[in-house]
């Protein structure tokens, strides 16, 4: 696969919700994006605050615009907060280093990225995972 479609990402954001509810994780809100971090496909579920869209974004923006994991971008952010620091200046403030964001790989390509947020970080992690790989690809959490 060389580029992500919609019917993909519609698939990926089903499956990060099913894998959310067979957790009994909290209301997720899932963001997928494409290699370039143009939005795709998002979903709010039912009693998810407001802001929810905005980080779930944010997670995965970081990570396609980085070219690692929201997670692995948080370890570096304890390491060198200012160096992400101005990097989420560089993204326009739509950098968020907590696991959640998760680069979306094909044959070692970045395709996008997921980020989902909703409940902890590890759990919107997991459900990210779960809806890539749902779909063949491959996940990279960093």
């Amino acid at each position: 696969m060389t580029a992500l479609t919609l019917d993909t990402a519609r698939r990926i954001v089903a499956a990060s919700l099913a894998k959310g509810a067979e957790l009994k994780l909290k209301p997720l809100t899932v963001a997928v994006l494409d290699a370039g971090g143009a939005l795709i496909a998002l979903e709010r579920q039912d009693g998810a605050a407001p802001l929810r869209p905005d980080i779930a974004v944010g997670k995965a923006n970081g990570a396609v615009k980085m070219g690692m994991g929201s997670r692995a971008l948080g370890n570096r952010a304890e390491q060198q907060a200012y160096f992400i620091q101005s990097m989420n200046a560089l993204c326009g403030g739509s950098l968020v280093p907590v696991p959640g964001g998760v680069l979306i790989r094909s044959e070692g390509a970045i395709l996008g990225a997921v980020g989902i947020t909703g409940d902890t970080s590890d759990n919107d992690e997991t459900a990210a995972i779960a809806g890539i790989e749902s779909v063949g690809l491959t996940a990279d959490a960093g």
